[in-house]
């Protein structure tokens, strides 16, 4: 008989590899990891995986205690810290996040990632940045290293912190021009099935009598990434009889499982549009979280996508499209390193070109779509806290409840681009942010209103 640490890395490990082949799906290995995942008698690899999954899975809270179990274990490993750090971001430790982050660049300088996440914590001051460090970092960088893009970022943000514009676009330029070389991406296929869905999924197709699973807690909150589709789910999340899974691959994975083998993404889209609804609608809700929450957030950006294929599947379900002045959209986005996602946001010449079949789509699911879409402006929000959140509370079925209007407070965990402006109140200063930047988006903006997209 094995000892009792023993038995439960069996049982992690064998659980680990249960969620593994589920693919995400929500199911009581989740539950089960959570338990298991608190032991402190755990192999620190183990620990490890299972702080990895855990962050996969949108549990931030559980990933936190992990990796600070590893962390204690490991004081003075830069991954771990790393890890940790993340985890700490998450959940809204954003001081003991910097506190972590400095530990990590001090032990590995070379870690660029952690330079640029620990610069997007707060607003640097002249008392207190990191300009000088990343600038000496970077003279220490060969100019063919692929860590660069990262350091180039940080010194953008912590520059534009500081009021010093131009060289802090000449630095994004830098790292955007940098990450944007080592892409083997073409804006052109995107574009090209962007207008393929439209075509697919016509108005005779959305005319078509279907029968949807009617469940009806998803809520989906879509637009481009940086338009503030955090800020809404953050808002919405605070009310008492909502939840956040945050962003999930849930319902393109549920889409790819109903269609099948495809040859491709126009092959894809065929397929999609011979989805049996109601099998789609069940699938997708099979990975909502368990639990008693009238509404469930889905807050994924790109799942304008499959607006036509939502009203379709989940004909109860709550749509919210999320709108932003363009040239400050596709400014923020240019500004954010996302890594492995959004890979048309590293040249303004993909931007614009992004940008204008996303506009070409929505306008198309306006006019096709069945069904109720709320459509809420970022800066109307902004400056129309209470009448706009109303709106969409009333939008979800929701009775009012005035602690959404202090959202900041929500402690549930997030962690995307935006997981550290979410934690302040509600601020006007993102708006018309690309004006100092007038000269250097020029282009973009001429290229933008050549299309017919009003940029003023």
């Amino acid at each position: 008989m094995g000892s009792p640490g023993s038995d439960a890395a069996d049982a992690l490990a064998s659980t680990l590899r249960e969620l593994a082949a589920a693919q995400g799906r929500d199911t009581p290995a989740i539950e089960r990891l959570c338990v298991l995942a608190e032991r402190p008698d755990l192999p620190l690899p183990l620990t490890q995986q299972a702080a990895q999954m855990l962050t996969h899975l949108n549990r931030h809270a559980e990933a936190e205690r992990c990796n600070a179990r590893c962390v204690a274990a490991a004081p003075d490993d830069p991954q771990v810290l790393y890890n940790w750090a993340v985890a700490l971001t998450a959940v809204g430790r954003l001081e003991d996040a910097e506190r972590a982050y400095d530990r990590v660049v001090a032990l590995a300088p070379q870690d660029s990632d952690a330079w640029y996440n620990r610069a997007t914590l707060r607003t640097q001051t002249p008392a207190c940045n990191h300009v000088a460090a990343i600038e000496a970092r970077l003279a220490a960088t060969a100019a063919d290293d692929a860590r660069r893009a990262a350091l180039e970022y940080a010194l953008a943000k912590e520059l534009e912190d500081l009021g010093e514009h131009a060289r802090s676009f000449a630095a994004l330029e830098r790292g955007a021009a940098a990450r944007r070389r080592r892409l083997s991406y073409r804006v052109d296929a995107d574009t090209a099935a962007l207008a393929e869905i439209a075509r697919t999924f016509d108005s005779e197709w959305s005319a078509t009598p279907r029968v949807g699973d009617p469940d009806g807690r998803p809520v989906f909150i879509v637009g481009l990434p940086r338009s503030g589709t955090t800020l809404v789910d953050r808002i919405l999340s605070s009310h008492s009889k909502v939840v956040s899974r945050g962003e999930s691959t849930a319902l393109a994975a549920a889409v790819t499982r109903c269609a099948g083998d495809s040859l491709g993404k126009a092959d894809l889209i065929r397929r999609a549009a011979r989805i049996d609804a109601a099998r789609l609608g069940t699938e997708y809700c099979r990975t909502l979280p368990a639990g008693a929450a009238a509404r469930v957030i889905d807050k994924t950006p790109l799942n304008f996508l499959y607006l036509g294929l939502i009203r379709a599947a989940l004909p109860a379900a709550t749509v919210i499209h999320v709108r932003r002045a363009p040239l400050d959209v596709c400014y923020a986005m240019y500004k954010t390193l996302f890594r492995t996602a959004y890979p048309f946001s590293y040249s303004l010449d993909d931007l614009a070109q992004y940008y204008i079949a996303y506009d070409a789509l929505m306008a198309h699911w306006r006019r096709t779509l069945q069904g109720p879409l709320l459509e809420i402006d970022y800066e109307e929000l902004v400056t129309h806290q209470e009448a706009v959140s109303r709106r969409l509370i009333a939008h979800c079925g929701l009775d009012w409840e005035p602690q959404v209007l202090e959202f900041e407070r929500n402690a549930a965990p997030t962690l995307t681009a935006s997981a550290a402006q979410v934690r302040r109140p509600i601020y006007t200063s993102s708006m018309d942010l690309w004006r100092r930047y007038a000269s250097e988006l020029a282009p973009l903006r001429e290229r933008l209103a050549a299309a017919g997209v009003r940029t003023h």
